[in-house]
Formats: C-alpha cells, sequence, structure tokens
C-alpha cells in the first residue's frame, strides 16, 4: 500500500485493468454452473443508486426510504410466493441467512412453548431440541444450526427418494417413534441437484401433527409458485411456518439478496431484535423497522434492486421467465440424451439437469474441457454415490441458441476424448 493518496480516476483504472482477467462470466446467458440468475437492467441500475445513497437500512429513523421500500417489495414477494399475508419477513444477504433467520425463530419458538427464554439463558440447560431433515438437504442449514448453538451433529436425517426428496413414510416414523418434545422440522422446495420438491402438504401436516414448527428452505424451488405451470410442486407450502429464498438466483438480482420470512412475526422479531437507549424515542411512528427481522444493523438497503426487479417484470414476465428456464432444462436434457454414453440422472422437474457421462472420470475430463472451452460452464457435483455434471439454468437472458450452442460445446469435449 502507497503512504501518499491517489486520484479515484486512477484507482478505479487501476482497479478494473487488474481485476478484470480474474473475473467470472457468471452473469452470462450460458453460465450454469450453480444456480445462479443475471442480474436484470433495472435491478442493477436500482443497486448502482443503493450504492450511491447509503443508506443504513435498520429502521424508519436510519432511512424512511429503505424501510418503505422494503415494506413494499415484501408485500409482493408474499404475495408472488403464495405465502400469508401476514407473515414476517427480513431481508438478508442469501439463503444461508435466510435459512438462519427462519431456524432462529424457530428456535425462539419452541423452546418458548416449553416455558424457556432462549434469548436470556441460551441453550446450556434447555430442554433438547430435535432437528428433523433429509440427507439431501442443503449445507448451509448444517451451518445454521452451527451457527445457532444447536451443532449439525443434532440433526435426525430423513430418508429420501430417488430423486432426494423426502420419504414421508420415514418422517412419520422418526416423529412417531422418537421422544416428545421442541421440535423443528426442515423440508425443500427445489432440491440442489435434482430440482426435486419434497411432499410440502403431507410432510407439514404429518409435523404439525406432532407440533413441530417447519420451514422450508426453497432457495430457487420456491419460485415455482410464481409460475402457474410450476405451482403444484409448492402445494401446502403455505401451511409452514418460515420459508427461506433467494433473490439473486431467480429473481435475478445483483448480489446479495435473500428473503426470510415467518408465519409468527412475535417469533420472528424476539429472536432478532434488540433495542438499546439512543435507538429508543426516535419517533418512527407506524413504520416497520426492517433491523427488527435480520441479523445485522448496519444493512445496506436491498430492497430498492429487489423493488426495481419486481416492477420491471411484473407478475406476467417473471411467470415467463420461470417457465421459459424449465423448458430450456428440457430441451437440454431432451438433446444430451440422444448423446452415446451420455446417462441424464434426474427428473427434469424445473431448472435442474444431472448428465453423466459413462463413469467419474470420463464425467471430470468432460466437465473441466467444457469449463476451458470458455463456451459455456458447468460444475460437477456428487449424486448417490457417482460424479455428475449439474446444469442450472436461471439467467434470464439464456435462450434456445444458448442450449444449442452449449450442446455443440459438451459434444466437443466429448470428442476430444
Amino acid at each position: 500500500m502507497r503512504d501518499g493518496p491517489t486520484s479515484a480516476d486512477a484507482v478505479i483504472e487501476d482497479l478494473a485493468s487488474i481485476i478484470e482477467p480474474a473475473l467470472v462470466g457468471s452473469t452470462g446467458p450460458r453460465y450454469f454452473g450453480f444456480v445462479i440468475g443475471g442480474a436484470l437492467d433495472a435491478a442493477t441500475a436500482a443497486d448502482v443508486l443503493t450504492t450511491g445513497w447509503d443508506q443504513n437500512a435498520f429502521n424508519a429513523i436510519t432511512s424512511p426510504a429503505a424501510a418503505i421500500v422494503e415494506d413494499v417489495a415484501g408485500t409482493w414477494l408474499k404475495e408472488l410466493l403464495g405465502l400469508p399475508s401476514d407473515a414476517s419477513f427480513g431481508f438478508v444477504t442469501g439463503g444461508q441467512a435466510a435459512n438462519t433467520v427462519s431456524l432462529a425463530a424457530a428456535r425462539h419458538h419452541v423452546l418458548a412453548k416449553v416455558g424457556w427464554d432462549v434469548e436470556r439463558d441460551g441453550l446450556n440447560g434447555s430442554p433438547r431440541v430435535r432437528v428433523v431433515a433429509t440427507g439431501e438437504r442443503h449445507a448451509t442449514i448444517d451451518m445454521a444450526l452451527r451457527l445457532l448453538g444447536f451443532g449439525a451433529g443434532t440433526l435426525e436425517p430423513v430418508a429420501t427418494d430417488s430423486q432426494g426428496a423426502i420419504d414421508v413414510a420415514d418422517l412419520a416414523f422418526i416423529l412417531k417413534n422418537s421422544p416428545p418434545g421442541p421440535t423443528i422440522v426442515c423440508l425443500q422446495a427445489g432440491n440442489v441437484n435434482t430440482g426435486a420438491f419434497d411432499d410440502l402438504a403431507t410432510a407439514i401436516a404429518m409435523a404439525h401433527g406432532h407440533d413441530a414448527w417447519v420451514h422450508v428452505d426453497g432457495a430457487f424451488g420456491l419460485w415455482a409458485a410464481a409460475n402457474p405451470p410450476t405451482r403444484h410442486l409448492v402445494a401446502g407450502v403455505e401451511l409452514a411456518d418460515s420459508w427461506a429464498t433467494d433473490g439473486h438466483k431467480w429473481l435475478n438480482v445483483p448480489y446479495d439478496s435473500g428473503y426470510a420470512f415467518c408465519a409468527h412475526p412475535a417469533a420472528h422479531a424476539a429472536a432478532l431484535s434488540y433495542s438499546a437507549a439512543y435507538v429508543k424515542g426516535q419517533g418512527e411512528g407506524d413504520l416497520r423497522a426492517p433491523g427488527d427481522f435480520v441479523p445485522e444493523s448496519s444493512r445496506r438497503a436491498r430492497g430498492f434492486a429487489t423493488w426495481a426487479a419486481l416492477r420491471q417484470l411484473g407478475r406476467h414476465d417473471l411467470a415467463e421467465l420461470i417457465e421459459r428456464c424449465c423448458a430450456l432444462a428440457r430441451r437440454f436434457a431432451e438433446q444430451l440424451m440422444l448423446i452415446e454414453g451420455v446417462t441424464i440422472l434426474n427428473d427434469v422437474v424445473l431448472n435442474q439437469v444431472l448428465v453423466r457421462f459413462g463413469n467419474d472420470n470420463e464425467t471430470e475430463r468432460v466437465i473441466r474441457a467444457i469449463q476451458h472451452s470458455g463456451e459455456c460452464w458447468m460444475g460437477s457435483t456428487s449424486w448417490h454415490g457417482v460424479r455428475a455434471m449439474r446444469i442450472s439454468v436461471s439467467n434470464w437472458r439464456t435462450s434456445e441458441a444458448d442450449v444449442d450452442r452449449s450442446v455443440q460445446a459438451i459434444l466437443a469435449a466429448l470428442s476430444t476424448g
């Protein structure tokens, strides 16, 4: 680092020249490695304004604009996702934070019901909380359990079917044959590898029959509710107690953007809110305090970009975006399954396609060749003990031509073996 100052123009020129060669083209239409959307034009511009305005979105005193826009955008999100109108919400950094916030609310709720104040007394000496989830859960659930003091080892695994969706019979067995007590059940809307959905209606009713809190991790799959042809995949989701999803996936909002929703606003606020002498009596009036529902105090005004994305798309174009991505995923599968030596490992029910090329070594070789080609980018994963290529379609700019060009890149990679 230099001792003296550098002009702002020179700093930015240096930053661009140094960093651009190392950037990943993850916003491009042929990036399929992870569930990453490319930022919409309005959302990108709103994010630039957000940086320029530099609002602290803690409450309506630090930024009434941020508070109002989050309130509006949060209401729109609940309508689109089919969630209860009176659910509380928090704008967070992504799926990890959304799962953590939701499970913090769950922790408060289930322990309060047995007379334990976890915010005051912690978990030392508290009644044991059972956490039930499938072996196909996203790793952010485990991280949330670690952060909240439960420990990942406390989780009781439930079996899944061939597509990674919950085995409701095994869930029933586990709930029935475990000691009663505070219980949290984590379900999934959109398996990270296959896109498969848990039978939400059955599993939620079953869990509620045992007085359990039900959390739905829907990082990308929850958006199926916003598209009529895929809405059946999340049937019953509104009956859960909390939900988590991302905006920087299918809503195509810039990073970082996630949302936590809770059917029990009092539990949500009790788990996350705090007060201090210097923030009391500041005349917030009736405006919602965004900071009461998230972990951060000093926080970016994420609502502006979300509001802009929702305004640009509207209900119709958001549904069309989701449906188009699903159709493009099917197009990938239909073309690839015709190629000798290529196997599609999953039922393509959403935007995820799992592809295998003969054996593990060949699969890894083909993936590396595709990545190095620069034509498109696919990621690798492990699925039921074998290596596979994972294709995730969620970018608003991806077209049929992009899929066809990517299939040709896959064929070229296969031919070099």
